[in-house]
């Protein structure tokens, strides 16, 4: 089993930053588990945002946020994170943390198996 716990979202005015943080715990140790970041706007289906992979630390975004967000892991801290600069009005969502062990998949919302609580980002223009 693994518990995801998000933090370090809130209210931002275009152009700001924030960072995101998932702390996990888990049975496995966290390096075992590809990452991601997967976001809901009000009215909307969840939509990826990033994923970061288990093995190597590859990483993927969304073509939305390319350039602007940065996702990254501290496997000694079991923390993953989400840098987010120039954000946008568009960006206001949940944003949740997701898991899954082993494997390469990363895109849909069936590709993880655990799931945070999420934490809310609004953006003001």
């Amino acid at each position: 089993q693994v518990r995801l716990v998000e933090s370090g979202g809130g209210l931002v005015q275009a152009g700001g930053s924030l960072r995101l943080s998932c702390a996990a715990s888990a049975g496995r140790p966290f390096s075992s588990y590809t990452m991601g970041w997967v976001r809901q706007a009000p009215g909307k289906d969840r939509e990826f945002v990033a994923a970061i992979m288990w093995s190597g630390g590859r990483t993927y975004y969304a073509d939305s946020v390319k350039g602007r967000f940065t996702i990254s892991r501290d496997n000694a801290k079991n923390t993953m994170y989400l840098q987010m600069n120039s954000l946008k009005p568009e960006d206001t969502a949940v944003y949740y943390c997701a898991a899954r062990l082993y494997g390469s998949n990363y895109y849909r919302r069936s590709d993880y198996d655990y799931w945070g609580q999420g934490t809310q980002v609004t953006v003001s223009s």
